[in-house]
């Protein structure tokens, strides 16, 4: 372990090692550590990042009893939240005060209470906008009123205390049918901040004010929204935080195509669907006849391996007509002058890295905070249209035709440059999120200076 300076400017991260959690709170050191803060990261030995890509940081792993994902994921998350308290605490004991404050994130709950055993203070952490933490609280409010379940006829109905686009069908857990005693204690650990003394979140002011506003007035602590935060840490830090090898070929091949000409399409690194939704995505992508480049994680069809259930003829159409690989640099592709669309799943991080070049979007979620983000997208900032079906190909088409050349998405298209140009705006100097940035940095500071 390196020696570090001062005692003001040791921190501690600990990220869940999901692909979504894992890749901002490492930004979020990055961003640190460019302040001049030294960053350990306490991580599990599942998904463990890469060292080498981080050579400023400080690296300890946590024996997790975790072998992969693959299973049930409250299960996993619990097992962590178990197996990893009394490595941490050995952890830190060993470091012998050179840590002074934990950030922690929000699902790594067991962080609380070996902060609070060793008299440490701790940073809550939030890799997604507050109005999605909010529907958490609506859905605990929803069981202790004990109207779950809803009826089927008010899966269109607005949620009450959300936005009003909101309805119950978009909730990240099922209001229709009893909420199981595991997924409740799992909601409630994941909105208590416990005794955390502030909130860091991957978001903006702009994006994300009056979800922000109300939390605040709740929560009664310090809130620092300080995103998009691959945008604010972009001029200190390049470093790769994927788990996946990215297929950085796949550049070159944009390099050919025509400006704004290429639909991107990625749907996260969880999300599965069965092979006849490939196909249909597939051919729907296809008839459209736009270029297009194609990240299709291995294992993410329901019993292929990766792209073996396509029929051979289709996969001659999408030879000809665009680019699949196994794994993208997003960030990069996003960027690129030739990427004009982005078919997605709409998690937080490729919102915002989405929204961050201009790039508008086709809204197909799948769960957790997907559909919140998907609603906004499409009736709020107005830089996404909807998929209607997601397994029928005439509507995938239509909506790629839509959003990449058609008078219809022209609107979506203007929007999406001048989303760019207002959140380009929030991370330069004097934006609210380097205010924000600065107010977090002089509040840690203050926290070791206090003991």
């Amino acid at each position: 372990m390196e020696a570090f300076a001062t005692r003001k400017q040791r921190v501690m991260l600990v990220p869940l090692p999901l692909q979504g959690h894992l890749t901002p709170m490492l930004q979020l050191g990055a961003l640190l550590h460019s302040r001049g803060f030294s960053v350990i990261v306490a991580h599990t030995e599942f998904n463990s990042p890469n060292p080498e890509n981080h050579p400023g940081f400080a690296f300890v792993s946590l024996p997790d009893g975790v072998s992969s994902a693959s299973g049930n994921m409250l299960e996993m998350i619990a097992a962590i939240n178990t197996n990893c308290r009394e490595p941490l605490e050995k952890c830190i004991v060993e470091l012998q005060g050179q840590v002074s404050c934990i950030i922690y994130d929000s699902l790594m709950h067991f962080v609380v209470a070996v902060a609070h055993l060793l008299s440490l203070p701790t940073i809550f952490f939030r890799p997604t906008t507050a109005v999605y933490m909010q529907s958490y609280h609506v859905v605990l409010s929803l069981q202790e009123k004990k109207i779950i379940p809803l009826l089927d006829s008010q899966l269109e109905e607005a949620v009450p205390g959300l936005h009003s686009i909101i309805r119950f069908k978009d909730l990240p857990v099922s209001v229709f049918s009893k909420i199981s005693e595991v997924l409740l204690e799992f909601v409630k650990n994941f909105s208590d901040i416990r005794s955390s003394v502030a909130v860091i979140w991957n978001s903006v002011d702009m994006l994300d004010e009056c979800g922000l506003q109300q939390l605040q007035q709740q929560y009664q602590v310090p809130f620092f929204p300080i995103g998009p935060l691959h945008k604010m840490v972009a001029s200190s830090s390049s470093s790769s935080t994927s788990l996946l090898q990215e297929d950085a070929g796949c550049v070159a091949w944009l390099d050919k195509q025509a400006p704004k000409s290429v639909l991107y399409v990625s749907l996260g690194s969880l999300a599965t669907m069965d092979d006849q939704v490939l196909v249909e995505t597939a051919w729907g992508i296809a008839n459209s006849r736009q270029p297009f480049l194609w990240a299709i994680r291995p294992s993410s069809v329901a019993g292929s391996e990766w792209i073996e259930c396509l029929p051979e003829g289709l996969r001659e159409v999408l030879q000809e007509r665009g680019l699949i690989v196994k794994w993208a640099p997003q960030k990069e592709v996003l960027a690129h002058p030739a990427v004009g669309g982005f078919l997605s799943h709409c998690g937080w991080n490729s919102t915002l890295e989405s929204m961050c070049e201009g790039v508008a979007m086709i809204c197909r979620p799948f769960f957790g905070d997907q559909m919140i983000n998907a609603r906004f997208l499409i009736h709020v900032w107005r830089v996404g249209v909807e998929l209607e079906n997601v397994a029928d190909r005439k509507c995938i088409e239509e909506a790629v035709r839509m959003l990449m050349v058609d008078e219809r998405g022209k609107e979506t298209r203007r929007r999406a440059v001048e989303m760019k140009y207002e959140l380009h705006l929030s991370s330069q100097k004097d934006g609210s999120s380097c205010r924000s940035l600065d107010d977090l940095v002089e509040f840690i500071t203050s926290l070791a200076l206090q003991e």
